[in-house]
C-alpha cells in the first residue's frame, strides 16, 4: 500500500465514521500521511484526527479512536497506534516485500499513470536555456502521469539546446490565432552563464536541481566525482546498484522480494538454536549487519506521490531532489546487500538485492523523466 493509496484508505474510514453517524464533519478533500515523528511508531502517521476534532466538537483522542476501529479492519492494515495528543501510526501488513515486488514489477515506470488521462496541456516558454530544459522536464513528468503535452517556445531554439542538452520542442513562435500563447514555464534565468559547456547530464541537473525560483549555480562542481556533489550520488548509487546485480549473479544467487534481516539459525544462544552443534567460528556481519530499511521503504514508497506534486505544480526540483533523498538512504544500505566472508548466500541477501534493485529501478525512472542518463558503471 502506497502513502497515496493510504491516504484514501484513512478517508474512507472517515467517510464510514460518518455514515455510522460517529462523526458529524465534512469528509476533506485529502490528507497526508508522512513517516512517524518522534514518539511515534509503525509505517505511516497522519493527524487527520487532530484536524477533525475541532468541527466534529469531540477531543482529538475521541476522534483518533473512533477512525482507529475502522482502520485496524481494513485488509493491509496490521495495527494503529494513537499517540500524543491523537495522532494515528499506522503499521502496514508486508509492507516491504509488497513495495519491491510492485517496483521491480513496474520497473522504470513505477509511479506512472497506467492509462491516458485525456488531459491535454499546453506549455510555452520563453526563448531562455533554462526555461526550455524545465519545460522538457515538465512535459516528460507530465506524459509519465497520462497527459496528453505539446510544447512551444517564443523563438528559435539555439541548436546546441537540441543537440548537447536534448530538448526536444514541438512548436516555437507565438501564433496569433487562434489565440495568443502566454508564457506559463517562466524560471529564473541561468543567463548569463552558459550551461552547454558542462554537457547533457550534469547541465540540465544543474538547471533542474535548484527551485524554479531559485537561480541556478553554472559550475563544474556539478561534474566533480564526490559525496558532495548531488548529481553524482545518484548516479553512483544507480550504479552500485547494478553492479551488486552482477556480483550476486556471480555468486549464484538472483533477487527475490523477502524479509532484509539476517536470521542465522544454528548460533549459541538465539532462538532455534542447536545445543549440539557449536561452530568454531561464526562470521560477525552474521550477526550484526542489521540495517535498517525505514528510510529507504518510505522514499520509495514516496516515490509515486513525488511524481504527481511534479506533474501538478510544474515542478521537476521536486524530483530531482526526492531522487537525492532515495541515494542517500539507499547507499548506507547497499554496502550490506551481498555475503560477507564466509556467509553463505540466504534468503536475506536476495530480499536485500531486490530492494537494492527496486532502489535502481526508481533512480533510473526518475533520471530519465529529468532527461539524465542513469549508467551502469561509474
Amino acid at each position: 500500500m502506497t502513502p497515496v493509496e493510504l491516504s484514501r484508505t484513512v478517508l474512507r474510514a472517515v467517510r464510514r465514521a460518518v455514515d455510522d453517524g460517529e462523526l458529524d464533519v465534512a469528509v476533506p478533500g485529502r490528507t497526508s500521511v508522512t513517516p512517524p515523528g518522534p514518539g511515534g511508531c509503525g509505517d505511516y502517521a497522519t493527524n487527520v484526527a487532530l484536524q477533525l476534532a475541532r468541527p466534529a466538537g469531540q477531543p482529538p483522542l475521541r476522534v483518533a479512536e473512533i477512525l482507529r476501529e475502522r482502520l485496524v479492519r481494513t485488509d493491509g492494515i496490521s495495527d494503529v497506534v494513537v499517540t500524543g495528543p491523537g495522532f494515528l501510526n499506522i503499521s502496514l501488513r508486508g509492507t516491504e516485500t509488497a513495495l519491491v515486488r510492485e517496483i521491480l514489477l513496474c520497473g522504470h515506470r513505477y509511479g506512472h499513470a497506467d492509462r491516458p488521462t485525456g488531459r491535454l496541456v499546453q506549455l510555452h516558454a520563453p526563448h531562455e536555456v533554462r526555461a526550455v530544459v524545465v519545460m522538457d522536464a515538465v512535459a516528460r513528468v507530465l506524459r509519465s502521469q497520462g497527459a496528453l503535452v505539446r510544447t512551444s517556445c517564443a523563438g528559435r531554439p539555439e541548436a546546441e539546446w537540441a543537440d548537447i542538452l536534448g530538448v526536444d520542442i514541438d512548436a516555437y513562435g507565438t501564433p496569433d490565432a487562434p489565440a495568443p500563447l502566454d508564457v506559463n514555464v517562466r524560471p529564473v534565468p541561468a543567463a548569463p552563464a552558459d550551461p552547454t559547456p558542462l554537457g547533457r547530464d550534469a547541465a540540465r541537473w544543474a538547471l533542474l536541481h535548484p527551485a524554479l525560483h531559485d537561480r541556478p549555480r553554472i559550475t563544474a562542481d556539478h561534474l566533480v566525482q564526490r559525496e558532495s556533489n548531488p548529481l553524482f550520488r545518484v548516479r553512483y548509487a544507480h550504479a552500485r546498484t547494478r553492479a551488486l546485480t552482477r556480483n550476486a549473479a556471480d555468486l549464484g544467487f538472483h533477487a527475490e522480494p523477502g524479509d532484509t534481516d539476517l536470521r542465522p539459525q544454528g548460533l549459541p544462544g538465539l532462538p532455534g538454536a542447536d545445543a549440539a552443534v557449536q561452530p568454531t567460528a561464526v562470521p560477525e556481519t552474521a550477526v550484526q549487519d542489521t540495517h535498517d530499511t525505514t528510510a529507504l521503504r518510505h522514499a520509495l514508497a514516496d516515490h509515486p506521490r513525488i511524481l504527481q506534486a511534479a506533474a501538478v505544480d510544474h515542478a521537476p526540483d521536486r524530483l530531482a531532489r526526492h531522487l537525492v533523498t532515495v541515494a542517500d538512504a539507499a547507499l548506507p544500505f547497499l554496502a550490506a546487500v551481498l555475503p560477507h566472508g564466509a556467509e553463505k548466500p540466504s534468503a536475506a541477501h536476495r530480499a536485500r538485492l531486490a530492494l537494492a534493485e527496486a532502489a535502481g529501478a526508481v533512480l533510473a525512472g526518475g533520471l530519465s523523466l529529468l532527461g539524465i542518463d542513469a549508467p551502469e558503471h561509474l
